[in-house]
């Protein structure tokens, strides 16, 4: 549906649209075979790469409008595409359609002592709405990831990256088209307007199997509270890096700047430092020299300001704060189980790590600390569905069930049990 067409339409009777189409595509998507997804994938990176120069254009309309309305540093990141990141979102796609396929899997399988043959397989979810903002990769991402788990997608971007999503989602459709498969699979909400986020969180009288916010904590703790359809929730990253002492010093430094400073804007990024305070003397000044030289502002206990002078005043509020900025909150803790305690009590079950050559004092932390990912001697950056092999993600589920952790392929599926008899009845 064309903008001009919006005026003679009402929000609810647009979305109410959107919604059975996309149903019809559903199920259409639901017995796609593995050679029409790929190719559809395939084609898609082909377009992303072929349509750079609309791509960019549209971006920069996007960035000059976030920068005249004064947004911060790390949402114009987020909004602000350039060649090499248009190579990333096609390359994306180009994992994405290498992967196996996750429909028709038999997860499990068993036979009854009546002889009857019990199989679990991996089906689509369905109609799947993600609500986003700032970034417009995510239009190419979560539609990929949809199409291969034989889903369909509503994709509602924000405001500010309207323009560069639209531009991506032809491409998309292009690839589509390309691979005989609906245009309808992946569509994007094309207006701004906030009731639209409503209309989804109704779930499209039935249209929508499940809702993936990815956004503010705003955005989310308002999925939550009005979500009438399962959600998969992705919270604020309050990420953590934990120095124990048997953390090597050298790598203590690097993934510790590599952890908060190399994009501060990413939900993996840590924005608190706990160290312990047996290696106060060896290993916090180092650390904190390191992240101050790149422009990281220091917040730490009176403790730390007097050994580090440069730091400024943390206060309570800072500890259950995501910066999103080159900030970062200090504290010195006696050992693992106090870096744990503190995790506990003011992170988002994100992720976290630990940096220790002390093989047990890792395991331990490992298997206590309660996030969606923990990692021993590796930056919290890693923290996405494409460095962990799935090509890309629509998110990182901080909740406990279905999925948790960065939602995949796999993670777009759900399940049904295949039964096979000869002719048995129930005594």
């Amino acid at each position: 549906m064309t903008m001009t067409a919006l005026t003679d339409v009402s929000v609810h009777d647009l979305m109410a649209d959107i919604g059975r189409r996309a149903r019809v595509a559903a199920r259409r998507l639901a017995r796609a075979s593995t050679k029409e997804k790929t190719a559809a994938l395939t084609a898609m990176a082909a377009e992303v790469r072929a349509r750079e120069a609309d791509i960019l254009k549209a971006n920069a309309l996007d960035v000059a409008a976030m920068k005249e309305s004064g947004v911060i540093a790390s949402f114009l990141d987020r909004g602000t595409l350039d060649p090499a990141r248009i190579e990333e979102i096609a390359r994306a796609l180009e994992e994405i359609a290498a992967l196996p396929d996750p429909v028709g899997r038999v997860l499990a399988a068993w036979t009854r002592p009546n002889g009857l043959a019990i199989e679990r397989v991996a089906t689509p979810l369905g109609v799947v709405g993600i609500i986003f903002e700032s970034r417009p990769n995510v239009t190419a991402d979560a539609g990929a990831l949809c199409l291969m788990a034989g889903n369909a997608a509503i994709l509602r971007c924000g405001s500010d990256s309207m323009r560069s999503s639209q531009a991506i989602l032809a491409a998309l459709a292009a690839g589509l088209r390309t691979a005989g498969l609906p245009e309808d699979a992946i569509q994007l909400v094309p207006i701004k307007d906030r009731a639209a986020v409503g209309e989804m969180l109704t779930g499209l009288n039935g249209s929508i199997d499940v809702i993936v916010p990815r956004g503010g904590k705003s955005l989310v703790a308002r999925v939550q509270t009005e979500a009438r359809v399962p959600v998969f929730a992705h919270l604020e990253g309050i990420c953590h890096i934990y120095i124990d002492k048997a953390a090597d010093l050298d790598m203590a430094v690097t993934v510790t700047v590599n952890a908060k400073l190399r994009r501060v804007g990413v939900c993996g990024s840590a924005e608190t430092l706990l160290v312990d305070r047996a290696v106060a003397d060896t290993h916090l000044l180092p650390i904190l020299t390191a992240l101050h030289e790149r422009g990281c502002e220091i917040r730490a206990t009176a403790e730390i300001r007097a050994r580090f002078p440069s730091a400024v005043p943390v206060t309570e509020a800072d500890w259950s704060t995501e910066y999103l900025a080159p900030i970062i909150s200090v504290a010195l803790v006696d050992g693992v189980d106090a870096a744990v305690e503190h995790i506990e009590t003011y992170g988002s079950h994100h992720t976290e790590s630990i940096i220790t050559a002390d093989e047990a004092t890792a395991a331990h932390f490992l298997a206590n600390v309660d996030s969606a990912i923990v990692l021993h001697n590796a930056s919290t950056q890693f923290a996405d569905g494409g460095e962990f092999g799935m090509g890309a993600e629509i998110g990182i589920a901080t909740g406990k069930m279905h999925a948790r952790g960065p939602v995949g392929v796999e993670q777009l599926t759900s399940f049904k049990y295949r039964v096979h008899g000869r002719g048995q009845t129930r005594p």
